[in-house]
Parts: structure tokens; C-alpha cells; sequence
């Protein structure tokens, strides 16, 4: 085995966070493909490793480390040249206020509005019964009652509206932010901050969902167009990403985006 194994999903957020913090730091490993659709992540074998049922899981030297997040921050740990960690208390704590942004707002709300454009139609082409299952393998009382709002409303979920809030705040914040410095979230170079970030502006990105946030933040779109430029980014996520999936995010993202238009123009009073 080598010594680093990650057990990855190519359009995950978590897992293309873990991606490109691996790029960053020049290290090699081997895939293993855990397919969500096929709910291979409730296989008991992979469960041992992390009990959630999710990806990534990164096993280093034989040991399982779970957590998105926990896992960047182990592999910077592990292998600090370069850092993507800032040297300070302060640095470290304003980097980990981004970790706390995505881990407790964007993912629920990159969730419910991929799932309201995309995997919503692959639902409704199930049987009752394989939905049902699907419905039950989430594991998560709350997880659940997400997913059923959304496919029963769609994007006129409250889950979805709350989704939309969560980036409102993380975009405005962000604008504020990098106002006081930048040209990144934490300095002049990149950090966890950044990356943990950057999926969860991917994912809209590719639906094209991205501009109803941006439109008023020049600062937060010359961030964007930064990070897409970076050569961590493009490896860790864009390159890994299938061509059908991209078809498909370019194809459903569109169908919603009149609704989140209105939810953003609401929370702004508009």
C-alpha cells in the first residue's frame, strides 16, 4: 500500500479541497474511488475507516484520518514545506474562521442546490423503493430532512434559501476581508482559507450560479479569477473533474438560477 491512500469522489467538495492541499505540497498517492451514486461509502469495510459513511478519508501509513478539514490541516502538519497554515495565532485563527464558513453553511448549501438542479431529476427516475433506500442510507435525521425538502420543493426549499444565506455571508465577509489586504484570503499567499474555499466557489461556478453573489463584489470576482489560476486549483479539482459531469452541472445549474437570483435579491432587500 502506499503510503498515502485517499479515498476520493471526483466532484466532491471535501474530497477536491483534500486534492489540491496534496498538490500543494507536491505529494503523490493512490485513488480509490468510493461511488456515492452507488452508495459504496455504507460498504462495512469502508465504515471501520470512517464511521459517517463520507468522503475523503486519507490513510496515511496504514492510519485513517477523516475530516475534510482535519485532514488538510494533518497533511500540512505532516509535510509543512510550503505552508498553507499562517505562522501566527492570529493568522491561524482568521484562516480557520473560512474553515468554519464552509464546514458549517456552504457545504449544507452547496449540497441542497446541486441537489435541487442536478441529482434532484436523477431521484425522480428512481423507483419509489431504490429512493426510499437512498432516503434511509443518509444516515442523518437532519441529512434526511434535508434531502426530502429539496426533492419534494426543489430550490424553493428553505433548506436552499438557508444554503443561499450561508454564501451571502461568506461572500460579503470575503469582499470585507480582502479590502483590508489580500490579494489572498489570509496575505500574499495562498492558505487552507483559500482552498478550503475553493470547491464551494467551483460548484457554482460550473452551475452557473456564481454571478447572482458576484455581481457587486469586484474584489471577491478578482479573487475567483486567482484561485482558477493557481496550478493547485486546476490539478486538485478542474482537471479532475469528468467532461459529463461538467455537462451535466452546465446543462441543470441554469434551471435554478432565477430562483437564487430572487433569494440573494431578497436578503439584500431588493
Amino acid at each position: 500500500m502506499a503510503a498515502l491512500v485517499l479515498y476520493d469522489f471526483g466532484n466532491s467538495v471535501c474530497c477536491q479541497k483534500v486534492r489540491i492541499t496534496l498538490r500543494a505540497k507536491g505529494l503523490d498517492w493512490e485513488v480509490r474511488r468510493v461511488d456515492l451514486f452507488k452508495s459504496e461509502q455504507y460498504d462495512p469495510q469502508y465504515l471501520k475507516m470512517n464511521p459517517k459513511g463520507v468522503v475523503p478519508t486519507l490513510v496515511h501509513d496504514g492510519r485513517p484520518v477523516i475530516e475534510s478539514t482535519l485532514i488538510c490541516e494533518y497533511i500540512d502538519e505532516t509535510f509543512p514545506d510550503p505552508p498553507l497554515i499562517p505562522s501566527d495565532a492570529y493568522g491561524r485563527t482568521r484562516m480557520r474562521l473560512w474553515s468554519k464558513f464552509a464546514d458549517e453553511g456552504l457545504h449544507d448549501g452547496v449540497t441542497e442546490m446541486s441537489f435541487s438542479a442536478m441529482f434532484r431529476e436523477r431521484m425522480r427516475n428512481m423507483t419509489e423503493e431504490q429512493r426510499q433506500t437512498r432516503f434511509r442510507n443518509v444516515g442523518d435525521p437532519r441529512r434526511t430532512d434535508r434531502f426530502k425538502s429539496t426533492y419534494e420543493l426543489g430550490a424553493k426549499s428553505p433548506f436552499v434559501t438557508h444554503g443561499i444565506a450561508a454564501y451571502e455571508r461568506a461572500f460579503k465577509l470575503l469582499d470585507e476581508t480582502l479590502a483590508e489586504g489580500g490579494p489572498w484570503i489570509v496575505g500574499g499567499a495562498p492558505t487552507l482559507a483559500d482552498i478550503n474555499l475553493m470547491p464551494y466557489a467551483a460548484r457554482l461556478e460550473y452551475l452557473g450560479l456564481i454571478g447572482a453573489w458576484l455581481d457587486i463584489r469586484p474584489r471577491v470576482r478578482e479573487w475567483w479569477a486567482r484561485a482558477q489560476d493557481w496550478p493547485h486549483f486546476k490539478t486538485g479539482l478542474k482537471d479532475l473533474i469528468a467532461e459529463d459531469e461538467f455537462a451535466a452541472m452546465r446543462t441543470h445549474g441554469p434551471k435554478i438560477l432565477d430562483d437564487v437570483k430572487a433569494a440573494v435579491a431578497g436578503l439584500r432587500g431588493k
